[in-house]
């Protein structure tokens, strides 16, 4: 398949990009800075491109089979990031008729899970409020992709992990994992590589974790 990566230098990204081209898949990685990547394939291509700007986005997603991000503010002073940046995503996949997105949120944006207890409740409620303004950025990034004519899919981590990839990890389409508080990088990326043929996952928000 050829895949194209957004957020291709951050910590999910990466394993994205790795993993890929470890299955055989050509793989575009858009990048402010291409000597943050770290990653090097004989069927990996590596574009600059303005993210600010969809037309110049356009080459790098044209005639892919799917598109996977890992944007997103890593600190609350980047709030804002997640959704305006998806949405130039957004607006160059729509011009170019590919259908495919593949998102990462966060666990709190979506559903609780309905058997959490005090404990998990009580530190997500915690977590929500220190990290209001991310999740808020987060919020408005799903209501762009909800309106969009892609076929989105949110991936809805918890706490990430920089850990090695183990495949073993839960997912729930429309939910989130009961007690699931941690999950690595690489699993996320991982999970999402496995939900791009996943018509199940389709105009869908899946929570995943340990």
């Amino acid at each position: 398949m050829r895949f194209t990566v957004f957020g291709a230098t951050g910590g999910i990204g990466r394993e994205v990009v790795r993993q890929a081209l470890d299955a055989g898949h050509d793989v575009t990685a858009v990048v402010r800075d291409p000597a943050g990547l770290g990653v090097t394939g004989d069927r990996l291509e590596v574009v600059r491109a303005d993210l600010a700007d969809p037309e110049s986005l356009r080459r790098a997603v044209a005639g892919r089979d799917a598109v996977l991000s890992g944007l997103g503010a890593r600190s609350r002073k980047d709030a804002g990031v997640a959704a305006r940046l998806t949405r130039t995503v957004v607006s160059a996949l729509e011009a170019e008729g590919v259908r495919r997105l593949l998102v990462v949120s966060a666990a709190p944006v979506g559903p609780e899970p309905v058997a959490d207890g005090f404990l998990d409740r009580t530190v997500r409620g915690l977590v929500s409020a220190a990290l209001k303004d991310v999740y808020a950025d987060l919020r408005a990034m799903e209501a762009e992709l909800a309106r969009s004519a892609t076929d989105w899919t949110v991936v809805r981590p918890p706490r990430l992990q920089d850990k090695p990839v183990t495949g073993r990890y839960r997912t729930v389409v429309g939910g989130f994992p009961p007690k699931g508080r941690f999950i690595g990088r690489a699993d996320v990326a991982h999970a999402m590589l496995a939900m791009t043929e996943n018509a199940g996952t389709v105009k869908q928000g899946v929570g995943v974790a340990y």
